[in-house]
């Protein structure tokens, strides 16, 4: 049967106005999922609800401010926390990347539940989706990797959850997006750890500063390749700072540099994907410019593991 989003946004703006009788905050990244969790709920709910976005310091380029705007233009009360200072300490020596998952999920809780006591709310609404809590594991299934508004929510959270996408998959909660006209209906995914997940082994505000430069640029080669038609623009696309440094050349002097491997992927729901077939010319200038502008990089790879066997993110 194919999925109607018109019926399933009806159908859930009245499940959420049922569940919660009282106020709610909706934790928003400000990508598709939550966005579009964001405008159901403030549909359900109006005033009762308001969206939180925290700014870890985990984020992209411009992200916080692209977020606030989305928001604005959909007329959804929010408040923007800045937090960079509370999460990076609690990462600090932490390599593992289910304990990095665990660790920014109890975070995440921990702010919302503050802000939900000064806003007076006892619900959280969130935009989990099937693969997150089917990759999660539980019962029969195995769990690939954790994903932090799942395996990261502590026994004792104070805040009565509600997720109103649960059961769609990506290309279902696209259409939803759609439908409620919400102008990130096409935008990539973005793991809710952020750039925590893309930075392999400890996670610093340098590290992280590299990552954030360099995939500012893999985005911004493969969004220009595709409108000049040279390829097909990629479901999810980014840049992934290695624990490996390697011999390199600046000048006349032989420098230790680090790594960044390059992971762009095709897929319609996120549960399988291939690596994307980027031409040549275009993986030529994403590594000149990573290596002159990102200072610190001296080499940049391509993946190309498809999932399975690999997952789209490298953690």
């Amino acid at each position: 049967m194919m999925f109607d989003a018109t019926a399933f946004i009806a159908e859930q703006t009245e499940a959420i106005r049922k569940s919660v009788p009282g106020k709610a905050i909706i934790a928003c990244s400000g990508g598709v999922d939550s966005t579009a969790a964001a405008v159901l709920a403030s549909r359900a709910l109006g005033d009762r609800l308001l969206a939180v976005y925290i700014d870890t310091g985990l984020m992209r380029k411009g992200e916080t401010e692209d977020v606030a705007q989305t928001l604005k233009e959909l007329s959804v009360r929010h408040r923007i926390v800045h937090a960079a200072d509370e999460f990076f300490p609690a990462l600090r020596g932490i390599v593992d990347p289910e304990k990095k998952r665990s660790v920014i999920g109890r975070k995440f809780i921990e702010l919302f539940e503050r802000e939900a006591k000064t806003f007076g709310a006892d619900h959280l609404v969130q935009g989990t989706i099937a693969p997150d809590w089917i990759e999660s594991g539980g019962q029969l299934r195995d769990r690939i990797k954790t994903h932090h508004n799942v395996g990261g929510l502590p026994e004792n959270m104070k805040l009565k959850l509600v997720e109103p996408l649960r059961d769609l998959y990506k290309d279902e909660v696209r259409a939803v997006a759609r439908a409620l006209g919400v102008r990130v209906s096409e935008r990539q995914p973005f793991p809710g750890p952020g750039l925590a997940v893309r930075v392999v082994g400890e996670v610093t505000p340098d590290r992280v500063a590299l990552v954030r430069g360099a995939s500012a640029i893999v985005e911004e080669e493969i969004q220009a390749a595709a409108g000049r038609g040279l390829m097909p623009l990629p479901w999810q696309y980014f840049a992934v700072l290695l624990p490996v440094q390697t011999v390199g050349v600046h000048g006349d002097l032989r420098v230790y540099g680090q790594t960044v491997a390059v992971r762009a992927v095709d897929s319609i729901d996120g549960m399988t994907a291939v690596y994307s077939k980027i031409p040549h010319e275009v993986l030529d200038r994403i590594s000149i410019r990573i290596t002159n502008e990102v200072g610190g990089i001296n080499r940049v790879v391509y993946d190309v593991s498809n999932k399975p066997p690999a997952t789209v993110e490298w953690e």
